[in-house]
């Protein structure tokens, strides 16, 4: 193993509470994200926990390819087994757990996709249409972490043992030779972590320091070769499976974290191992070591409210160390009030993103359109920025396949235009045909991944927590008992108001010829009265407006959408394609491949965020129309359309305002949204940080789906917050 990365700054004589420890992690971890910042630069994506890597440590690869990176089973388990055994090892004796990490293995190698399979065919409909395609993409599902608190290291390498007596096929050897590698490197790995935190013990003269890194050392000792059974033991397994898998490639979801860590604490506090500021004190430190996606609350098999006191807990935790967090509460019929209120309140308190709220009636029902039952339905948990996943039963690409739908338009839009007949109708037509085209190949380009991404990145790690792998002997890709394979679009309302403009002031009021206004996206509005012109177009209908022209548009588009999607589950057996409306943070760079579009947006310029409406065009705040607006335009089959709202602070500082707030998450979700995410900003601080983010080091935001530190994030994301904020108060 690598040199230790150790902080030791506290004389013998130092004394700690929990909440003094609490304060200096948190400081210390907005020392840490300066440093992030500092060496890496804007980074427009979660968090993640990591910090930066010492200077003394280089990772260098083996390739098994000529040229130069590595793939496939071999290759991903060399190296890796050989970059756990270079690792340092990061230690905070204030800390709870080990298991902080520094880079994600996809991000140190070469190319990311095996060039022996290449899929020449395909690019060139991926390029015309700006399509996000998945192929080599990884990690966007969950694993059941219960299986690893089951079995342990070692018993998960019993169970590959048994299983390669099973299936003796030569496919097979490679999958089993391979896993078992892994598990060893390892079992070994957390040995050494134990040894090396005994070691630290030794060195370290303050004496209630020294004995928490005993503990860490024998906590460490016993998940390495038992599976856990305390409250300490199960969050530090958690920290390093975090650990394991983002090194690898950046990593899944977490769960259902509430009734993930409830047996175990609530044998702890049976048996008077801890009490409740422990359990916090635990599950705070576990937000410092990762920012993983954690649902809480919600129905269980029979319709009845999770919510449990380490749910409470949780919150509580989340607002004692107060830094970015990913957490979602499950709103349901039978919704514990009193947690759903306290959840609402530390949205308001904190003011940093958290937590989100998921619409369950929509997401079970349109699951259930799947052809799924209700109970299976509702083990589908909000698992990433826009996504859902069944822990361990199902193999997704959520969030990594998206089709630029303002580029399908680009690409219709002039098609007619060199045909020379004009009219939305044609232009519809034509939309549609190269809509279907691009559904259609993105369903095939899904299809090719699922048959070789186990000779280019097979998921080594999330494959032990997964039902099928190991016991069929394949990778997940191949062995999954679920393929639900979401297919995003993207620019719904930059489409939407780009064919209501064109009925609006071309067809119905005739205040511009298809002639001139094509002349005007080919100049980007800068011919003579161009900005009259767009300013024209800017103002005609929009989607958002509640049953507007371009609402209307929408509704067709999205249905046009979701049909060509599940029209796909005909032609793969085994796969079940799902629609969702998301564009994540592509939203600014498929804004840079599309032209100038008649609903006024100029070159190059961001397409709209998500499902949601154009920023800038309401200045009343509407935000029920806007939510009716998306809840009409939710695909319906299990995924989300999101809802981004930016709220003011001022809106819920009284009991009563957080009890409206309440009344307005329930409404927007039972109108048939399914996911709901909420900034909290105040507009004289954000415009302040963005001018100079030093200054507010620990301001969070909910970006997207994800939160993050505002000073973190590029120039180019930041100005996409403020917009959202300024369109608010009517200055966009």
């Amino acid at each position: 193993m690598g040199k230790i990365q150790f902080i030791n700054e506290f004389p013998a004589t130092e004394e700690f509470t929990l909440d003094k420890r609490i304060k200096l992690l948190r400081q210390r971890k907005l020392e840490q994200t300066e440093e992030k910042i500092e060496m890496e630069g804007g980074l427009d994506e979660d968090d993640y926990g990591r910090v930066v890597c010492p200077d003394d440590f280089y990772f260098e690869p083996d390739s098994n390819h000529p040229d130069g990176s590595y793939y496939g089973y071999e290759g991903w388990s060399h190296n890796y087994c050989k970059l756990l055994r270079e690792h340092p090892l990061y230690c905070d004796p204030l800390d709870a757990f080990v298991g902080r990490g520094f880079f994600f293995m996809t991000r140190q190698k070469g190319s990311l996709w095996n060039p022996d399979h290449p899929y020449t065919e395909l690019k060139s409909a991926f390029d015309e249409y700006n399509i996000v395609c998945g192929i080599g993409s990884d990690g966007h599902f969950t694993p059941d972490l219960n299986m690893g608190f089951d079995m342990g290291w070692i018993g998960i390498l019993k169970k590959l043992e048994k299983f390669e007596q099973i299936n003796t096929a030569p496919e097979n050897e490679i999958f089993y030779t391979t896993e078992k590698k892994m598990v060893n490197a390892i079992m070994t790995f957390l040995n050494r972590v134990a040894d090396e935190l005994m070691a630290l013990s030794e060195e370290e003269n303050n004496p209630y320091l020294k004995q928490n890194l005993v503990e860490m050392s024998q906590t460490n000792r016993k998940i390495a070769n038992d599976k856990p059974e305390t409250l300490r033991e199960c969050i530090q397994w958690m920290c390093w499976f975090s650990f394991f898998s983002r090194l690898y490639n950046r990593g899944p979801s977490g769960g259902q974290l509430d009734e993930l860590l409830r047996p175990f604490y609530e044998r702890d506090i049976a048996a008077g191992i801890i009490d409740d500021e422990t359990a916090k004190f635990y599950i705070a430190c576990l937000y410092l070591n990762d920012t993983r996606y954690y649902q809480l609350a919600g129905p269980d098999d029979n319709g009845d409210d999770m919510a449990s006191k380490i749910s409470y807990l949780i919150l509580e935790a989340a607002d004692w160390i107060n830094i970015a967090c990913n957490l979602t509460v499950r709103v349901h019929d039978n919704m514990n009030e009193d947690f759903f209120t306290k959840a609402v309140g530390y949205l308001f308190k904190n003011k940093n993103g958290w937590p989100r709220f998921s619409g369950d009636n929509s997401l079970v029902d349109g699951f259930m359109r799947c052809g799924y039952e209700k109970n299976l339905a509702r083990k589908r948990l909000a698992a990433g920025c826009s996504w859902m996943s069944i822990p361990g039963m199902e193999y997704t690409l959520n969030d990594l396949v998206k089709i630029n739908a303002a580029k399908v338009f680009e690409v219709a839009y002039y098609e007619m235009v060199k045909s020379g007949e004009y009219g939305t109708d044609k232009l519809w037509e034509i939309f549609s045909k190269h809509l279907e085209r691009a559904v259609n190949t993105t369903a095939k380009g899904i299809k090719f991944h699922l048959t070789w991404q186990d000779q280019n990145e097979p998921e080594l790690i999330c494959n032990l927590l997964s039902q099928g792998p190991v016991e069929k002997g394949l990778d997940v890709t191949k062995s999954a008992m679920y393929f639900n394979m979401c297919i995003d679009g993207s620019g719904i309302a930059t489409v939407a108001d780009s064919f209501a403009a064109c009925e609006q002031r071309v067809e119905k009021e005739g205040k511009i010829t298809w002639e001139a206004l094509t002349k005007q996206l080919e100049l980007n509005y800068n011919d003579i009265d161009g900005e009259y012109i767009r300013q024209m177009m800017l103002h005609s209908e929009r989607f958002g407006g509640g049953d507007s022209l371009a609402d209307r548009w929408a509704s067709r588009i999205n249905e046009l959408f979701t049909n060509l999607v599940r029209k796909e589950c005909d032609n793969y057996e085994g796969i079940n394609f799902i629609p969702g409306w998301f564009s994540w943070s592509n939203t600014l760079e498929f804004g840079s491949r599309v032209r100038a579009t008649p609903n006024g947006r100029r070159n190059g310029e961001a397409i709209n965020h998500g499902a949601n409406p154009t920023s800038g065009f309401r200045k009343d705040g509407a935000v029920t129309a806007m939510a009716n607006s998306i809840a009409n335009v939710q695909p319906f089959f299990g995924n989300c359309a999101p809802v981004q709202l930016e709220i003011d602070p001022g809106i819920a500082d009284t009991e009563e305002g957080v009890g409206k707030m309440v009344s307005m998450i329930r409404t927007i979700l039972e109108t048939g949204n399914t996911l709901l995410n909420i900034n909290i900003i105040n507009k004289e601080q954000i415009l302040e940080a963005h001018k100079d983010p030093s200054k507010y080091p620990d301001l969070v935001v909910r970006v997207t789906g994800f939160t993050s530190y505002f000073a973190m994030l590029s120039p180019e994301f930041r100005q996409l917050v403020v917009d959202r904020v300024l369109a608010v108060n009517g200055e966009c």
